[in-house]
């Protein structure tokens, strides 16, 4: 089923140059789509690329997963294979097995070891995946692949998305400029840790495996883990980092070496970008929401503080309408379980002071603050008066399409 193109959605996916060691390609597999859709992507990488990766904290994690996970000790990857329609989630050994032949088969003809392909699926969760369709069109796939087919591989992976999402940029390590290209697919069943989402970035930097794995895991925790739609956590959540080595720059081993500092500062930025797509591609979403919760105890109590608010239905419905309803943040502040003082409790939205020190600002005009809730881009400030700590989440409004979309997903 098509859905309307998000209005928060970039003009157009953006120009990826190539990344040497990388080559893309993708094909209509059938696996659950009868129409003839681009469902099957697959990345080959250049011998010696070393491999990062962050996954879902799901205990129902699919089998792509699980291959994955055991998989990363081995710091290295000569391909990744994805497939949309199907999430081969609680589908037993027969999972396994899917995941087995399509990563035996994907080595078969690039010439490497099963265990340096990297499978990824999203779809629907509990159906059988029928393998056989992937295998069998591997042959075609592998002798069709480009290095510049970032936006068809970005278009294979969509779901319920309705625009492909990607991003570069460039870094210098050590007077060097390396390359990143990331592209992720993400749109409902969106919550930490992780959201619901397959992400692949790519660099043609030369990195230690450990290295790139210490700086994926701050990235994600800063971009991915702060954004939410529904408060669901996906089986299959993947976000994966491979860096091919093709750029010559020198040699790191430790991700604290200060000639990475303008990589980590690039990386962590692609990772925010392509976070902020997910959310502005929020099932029915119309508005893009940032609440910035200071005040706090500490940072990890102000991140579940701001979740409180972003999850709530409540709150989200408000802003759908352009309601600025300030009464339902307050009671998302107090349901967080978190320290928070009610009478030193302060609220902004759109930079308008709602309430300060446990109640309503006197004098409040309700007019600034409805024009901005009428707006694309929210932003919502909370200070909960017990500390100096502080975070940012973001989230998307809850519209009706939210239920049209999820309600229609299998039909």
């Amino acid at each position: 089923m098509a859905h309307k193109v998000s209005p928060l959605a970039p003009e157009r996916f953006p120009d990826l140059p190539p990344i040497a060691g990388v080559r893309l390609g993708t094909i209509a597999a059938g696996v659950r789509y009868t129409t003839g859709r681009v469902d099957v992507m697959l990345a080959e990488l250049a011998p010696g690329t070393t491999v990062a990766g962050v996954f879902t904290r799901s205990k129902t994690a699919s089998a792509p997963v699980d291959w994955c996970r055991k998989a990363l000790p081995g710091g290295q990857a000569r391909a990744v294979i994805v497939n949309a329609g199907n999430a081969n989630a609680f589908t037993g050994q027969a999972g396994f097995k899917a995941v087995q032949v399509t990563a035996e088969g994907v080595a078969q003809r690039l010439g490497c070891r099963p265990d340096e392909v990297y499978v990824a699926s999203t779809g629907v969760i509990g159906e059988p995946l029928p393998a056989e369709r992937i295998t069998a069109v591997l042959d075609k796939l592998s002798q069709d692949l480009k290095p510049d087919h970032w936006a068809e591989a970005a278009r294979a992976i969509m779901t319920t998305d309705t625009y492909p999402k990607g991003v570069t940029a460039t870094a210098r390590i050590g007077g060097t400029t390396v390359t990143i290209n990331g592209f992720i697919k993400g749109s409902g069943m969106i919550a930490p840790d992780m959201a619901t989402m397959l992400g692949f970035v790519f660099t043609d930097a030369a990195l230690p495996a450990d290295v790139m794995q210490a700086l994926l895991t701050r990235g994600s925790d800063r971009s991915f883990n702060c954004i939410t739609v529904d408060s669901d956590t996906s089986t299959s959540d993947t976000v994966l980092l491979f860096a091919t080595g093709q750029a010559g720059n020198p040699t790191v081993e430790k991700a604290s070496d200060p000639r990475l500092a303008d990589f980590r500062r690039v990386l962590d930025g692609v990772l925010m970008e392509l976070a902020h797509l997910v959310v502005k591609d929020g099932e029915g979403a119309e508005k893009l929401v940032a609440i910035r919760v200071g005040g706090a105890a500490t940072a990890k109590a102000a991140r579940r503080i701001g979740l409180a608010i972003a999850n709530s239905p409540l709150v989200k419905t408000a802003i759908a309408a352009g309601d600025a309803n300030w009464g339902r943040i307050v009671m998302a502040v107090g349901k967080s379980g978190e320290k928070a003082d009610r009478d030193r409790l302060s609220i902004s939205m759109g930079g308008v002071a709602v309430a300060r020190n446990g109640v309503r600002v006197e004098g409040f005009d309700e007019g600034p603050v409805a024009a901005h809730m009428a707006g694309r881009a929210i932003d919502i400030d909370v200070d909960v008066g017990v500390g100096r700590a502080s975070a940012t989440v973001w989230t998307c409004d809850l519209t009706h399409a939210y239920i049209d979309i999820n309600g229609s997903y299998r039909s």
